[in-house]
């Protein structure tokens, strides 16, 4: 009962705030302003939907690949989505947008509030199906404060550009969810579990959300960009660093693999690690050849990563990380952000367009760096904070996932038993199923085990 009651009582306090304290912007009588409300609308809102459709279907049919786990990642991704997403409206609006005790809706600010929810997306990956609803709840309540404050340092104190979020989401939202991982699964590596095993069906599924999650990525990139040449540039940028990345995968799986042959996993993560590394260059002006080549950089080291780092961080550290996050959004992300201190050094001064602008993603003012009216030293700096700005995410992301993950370790919240893992039958009631849970004991019998350890 704990995980409608923990949602009850979150809606509800909500409902009660949103009535108080949060209204959507007056009409302008101006027709001007009119007009301009309503080319926002019509500019910004197409970008979003694809953001809805990757987050919801293409995301969760990526972490499908578990074959009885299918309903419950769909479904806590969802979950997951829509409560960090209000949780993280509630905290930007007091933060940034409470005037005269009232907080002014828009879509921008949805729009931010779903970047939000992104970073808890990607950190679950990494304890997917060896926890309960409740701690994944937890993990988003934690993770949603730690990101803005994280963000805040990185794009306003720092002036990092990172337009994509590949710094500011990616990297973080995977080292706090490495965090999170050790600390709650501190004994160390686990042997395989039985139900971990993919299937070829699951991965069929698995495959079809990287497909959507492809298709739609531009305008994840995009989205926070100025309208026009930038925009532009980084739609461009990120199709091509995504192209190169999906060829780079097949190659680079081929030959790791015996026979030639290609692993499902390596395509279900490589072929988006360009996505992951673009972004913190994507409008910036660099030749296509750089696009290209980053996106090749990022999924060979996806690749690698899965095949030789991930088992040796089992083996030394004890490290579990169930999607690979370290692989697709880690190892790129680094990538991407040191990828822009270079691109920011080389870039050529007198070429039109050198300027590297973006929105900031706490939905305050536009930040500008533009080469013409920078000196050496002034790029140097700004190198130099690109660098720093991928410092902090990973210092703060690891140092608040590990507290993250040792709050998880509360009896309260009742992780799943190591025989129950990866198994939809714990959290879903379907009809006439007799399918047993375990050697010897039917479902009825392990749900009782599991009230009786609750």
């Amino acid at each position: 009962c704990l995980l409608p009651l923990f949602l009850g009582l979150f809606q509800g306090a909500l409902l009660l705030f949103f009535a108080l304290f949060v209204t959507y912007d007056e009409p302008s009588a101006q027709v001007e302003d009119a007009n301009l409300v309503a080319n926002q609308v019509y500019s910004t809102f197409p970008f979003f939907q694809d953001i809805q459709v990757m987050l919801v279907v293409g995301l969760g049919l990526l972490l499908t690949f578990l074959p009885r786990y299918g309903f419950s990642a769909l479904t806590h991704n969802f979950l997951l989505l829509n409560f960090s997403m209000q949780w993280a409206l509630v905290l930007q609006g007091l933060i940034h947008h409470f005037h005269h005790g009232q907080i002014h809706l828009d879509l921008h600010k949805l729009l931010i509030a779903e970047f939000a929810a992104v970073t808890v997306l990607i950190s679950v990956g990494a304890i997917l199906g060896r926890t309960s609803p409740c701690q994944l709840l937890v993990v988003a309540a934690c993770e949603i404060p730690v990101y803005l404050a994280s963000e805040w340092v990185i794009v306003s104190c720092l002036g990092v550009l990172d337009v994509g979020g590949t710094i500011t989401i990616h990297v973080f939202s995977c080292y706090f969810g490495l965090g999170v991982s050790k600390a709650l699964f501190w004994a160390g590596q686990k042997p395989l579990h039985p139900k971990e095993t993919p299937t070829p069906r699951s991965d069929l599924t698995s495959l079809v959300g990287m497909l959507i999650l492809w298709v739609f990525w531009p305008s994840f990139v995009a989205v926070l960009c100025q309208a026009g040449h930038a925009q532009h540039r980084a739609i461009l940028n990120t199709l091509l660093a995504m192209s190169a990345s999906a060829v780079t995968t097949v190659v680079a799986s081929s030959l790791l693999e015996r026979d030639g042959k290609l692993s499902p996993g390596h395509l279900q993560n490589g072929s988006l690690a360009g996505g992951v590394a673009i972004g913190a260059v994507a409008d910036m002006a660099m030749p296509p050849a750089a696009a290209l080549a980053l996106g090749s950089l990022s999924a060979t080291a996806c690749v690698l990563g899965f095949k030789f780092l991930t088992p040796l961080l089992g083996r030394k550290l004890g490290l579990q990380d169930q999607c690979g996050i370290h692989n697709l959004h880690g190892l790129p992300g680094i990538l991407g952000g040191a990828a822009s201190a270079v691109a920011i050094l080389v870039a050529p001064k007198d070429t039109p367009g050198s300027h590297f602008s973006q929105l900031s993603p706490a939905g305050g003012n536009a930040s500008e760096v533009v080469g013409e009216q920078q000196g050496d030293g002034g790029v140097s700096r700004q190198a130099l904070c690109q660098a720093a700005g991928l410092a902090v995410a990973i210092g703060v992301s690891l140092v608040a996932g590990l507290f993250t993950g040792a709050a998880l370790r509360l009896p309260c919240l009742a992780r799943p038993p190591e025989r129950l893992c990866f198994e939809d039958s714990l959290y879903f009631k379907f009809q006439g199923q007799d399918e047993s849970l375990g050697p010897g004991s039917t479902t009825e019998e392990e749900a009782m085990a599991m009230k009786e350890r609750v």
